[in-house]
């Protein structure tokens, strides 16, 4: 269970750099107190991982697990080009970020756990998942996404708009090439023993 859990820490850590998720919570950190945004988060992203968790669970009970980690493989792949594609904010979801409404928990906890469904956290906990222990996967990936959240959090109060977005989003991309190659290389070698 603890390689599941530091696992998924890193690759949800790396998954969440630069994405969407990280510039809405820099930019409610700029709204709302920074412990409000944090814990608003960390209920959406322990919401929406149950789920993911669950998903991939499921699914690794019914396929074999060299299939399951080519596909995993071939996952991480994807999501380094969507990486290094980026993510941007909406005009639209700057000022739904900026306006909010009733609670700042409440209105982080609702954004956030809209925009992380079909994101690709989300996606690569569900493929963690299908290959881990469910319950370090699940335990690691929000642990990963809170710490990837609360370093936008930080970096956003103090940096502001003059953040290195694209050695971030070079350095991720290449991260999720490494650890997809990795899965490639070993599900191959598997299926060949």
């Amino acid at each position: 269970m603890l390689g599941s859990i530091a696992l998924s820490s890193a690759a949800i850590f790396v998954a969440e750099l630069g994405d969407k998720s990280q510039l809405m919570a820099m930019t409610f950190a700029t709204r709302y107190r920074w412990w409000q945004v944090l814990l608003g988060i960390t209920v959406a992203t322990t919401l929406v991982h149950a789920v993911s968790v669950a998903l991939g669970f499921g699914l690794g009970e019914l396929m074999p697990t060299e299939w399951i980690a080519l596909i995993a493989g071939i996952a991480f792949l994807f999501f380094a080009a969507w990486t290094l594609r980026g993510d941007r904010l909406t005009e639209e979801e700057k000022q739904k970020a900026q306006r909010g409404f009733g609670s700042a928990v409440l209105v982080v906890t609702l954004a956030f756990f809209l925009a992380e469904l079909g994101d690709k956290t989300m996606l690569a906990t569900v493929t963690l998942a299908t290959h881990h222990d469910w319950l370090g996967t699940w335990i690691g990936s929000t642990v990963g996404m809170v710490l990837a959240d609360a370093l936008a959090i930080g970096v956003g109060l103090l940096l502001g708009k003059h953040l290195p977005e694209k050695a971030v989003r070079y350095g991720a991309t290449a991260l999720f090439v490494l650890f997809g190659g990795w899965l490639i290389v070993d599900a191959l070698l598997s299926m060949q023993a």
